[in-house]
């Protein structure tokens, strides 16, 4: 190392990120310190302060390491701080940092309301950062913050949120390209107009009855759980749609018209089946369709799917070429009428894997039907997974069914597997 150049050994020492690893090179030798103000970047785990020295806090040792840098372009503090001390830090640095990430801690902290400058407050510093993730955010209150016009990316993980300070604070950050807001509670009404934002990833806990509505014409991909309420109403560009709720109902779905559509995923206890069938008409150019939703049913009451035709369903979606489908949505099409009539010519033209999930033996033979229709049928078709869930039966209905799947999957061992 010390007959390297300069700047060869400042770009090496760049690389290093770890506070605990930058402090002993800081004692190596005085070269070796006189390259650390070239570092880019500084993480701080979270238990890296647990064996201070008397005198020394977390906020006084991170002040020194961030100040004593030129230009630092990402810093992850995970280890606890102040509002005070993240102040300081923004004030040395907030110009060049880049990246920042930050466990705020604000959730268990009573103080947290109280604080001024509150630490959300105190990230108004970091005026050219691009890339902003906060972990365990209070923000009942908007948050006083000038335009990140320079942020692309912000994730949220695990927060309490207001509806108001929510919106107030995404319409300071008017260039997002990326949006995450993870496990976050007390939202009720979300409304999002971001015109660059491209992927997308919301979680909300409660009770599932939050609403969403969301304008962005260049979003690309799109996952949302804990919605009851769905308005997205440009969707050109739309490639990859989730929509989950676990807790509560999907009640309604209101979407532009899909030109990209390549993957669809629809998951939940019970959907209303306006919202089912309004969501498959317009996926009709999907490729990738999963679906696992057990009942359906406008208010308390839970009540099967109707019967869906089997072949009309392939008809209106002739791209599809991966089909996971679970519980309701498998024995809807698995009615008598379903399979009575079957033009010759009929032909499932794209599908090649199918994923099925079982879990009654509840209407055996027309179910053994369905399976070998989408075989007869789909003559593309190279996997197929059949999956034996929770099956809840103690007749001997449920052995002779799943006797039947057996002899099935030998007559067909080559594309067939049973799990």
């Amino acid at each position: 190392m010390e007959d390297l150049p300069d700047a060869l050994v400042q770009y090496i020492v760049s690389y290093m990120n770890n506070a605990k690893d930058v402090a002993c090179c800081n004692s190596v030798s005085k070269r070796w310190k006189d390259s650390m103000p070239y570092l880019k970047s500084l993480y701080f785990p979270r238990n890296i302060f647990d064996n201070l020295s008397a005198g020394n806090t977390p906020d006084r040792v991170i002040t020194q390491m961030v100040s004593s840098i030129c230009r630092l372009e990402t810093l992850i503090v995970y280890c606890p701080f102040t509002s005070v001390g993240l102040a300081s830090w923004l004030l040395a640095q907030g110009a060049f940092i880049r990246n920042l990430e930050l466990r705020m801690d604000c959730l268990a902290d009573h103080q947290a309301c109280t604080e001024s400058p509150s630490k959300l407050d105190c990230l108004r510093a970091a005026s050219n950062v691009e890339s902003l993730r906060l972990w365990g955010v209070l923000m009942m209150q908007s948050p006083n913050w000038d335009s990140f016009l320079k942020l692309r990316s912000l994730e949220i993980v695990g927060a309490r949120l207001e509806d108001a300070a929510l919106a107030d604070s995404l319409k300071a950050c008017p260039n997002l390209t990326h949006l995450s807001l993870l496990g976050c509670e007390g939202l009720s009404s979300v409304s999002i107009e971001l015109l660059q934002l491209q992927q997308c990833k919301l979680d909300f806990y409660g009770l599932g009855n939050c609403s969403l509505s969301l304008t962005s014409p260049k979003l690309e991909s799109l996952e949302v759980q804990g919605c009851g309420w769905l308005r997205v109403p440009e969707t050109k560009c739309l490639r990859t749609l989730c929509i989950s709720n676990i807790t509560g109902r999907v009640y309604m779905v209101d979407f532009g018209k899909f030109s990209a559509l390549e993957s669809l995923s629809i998951r939940g206890v019970q959907w209303c089946w306006d919202a089912v069938s309004k969501i498959l008409q317009l996926a009709s150019e999907v490729k990738y369709l999963y679906m696992k939703v057990e009942f359906t049913g406008d208010f308390q009451d839970l009540l099967p799917f109707p019967e869906i035709d089997f072949v009309e369903f392939f008809n209106n979606h002739p791209k599809l070429q991966k089909f996971d489908i679970h519980g309701a949505m498998f024995a809807a099409l698995c009615q008598k009428n379903s399979l009575r009539n079957i033009d010759s010519r009929f032909v499932i033209p794209c599908l090649e894997e199918v994923v099925v999930t079982v879990r009654s033996p509840l209407n055996a033979e027309q179910k053994m039907s369905t399976l070998e229709s989408l075989v007869k049928y789909g003559k593309n078709l190279k996997k197929m997974t059949i999956k034996i869930l929770q099956m809840k039966s103690n007749h001997s209905s449920a052995d002779d069914f799943f006797e039947e799947i057996c002899r099935f999957r030998y007559m067909n061992r080559k594309i067939i597997s049973i799990e």
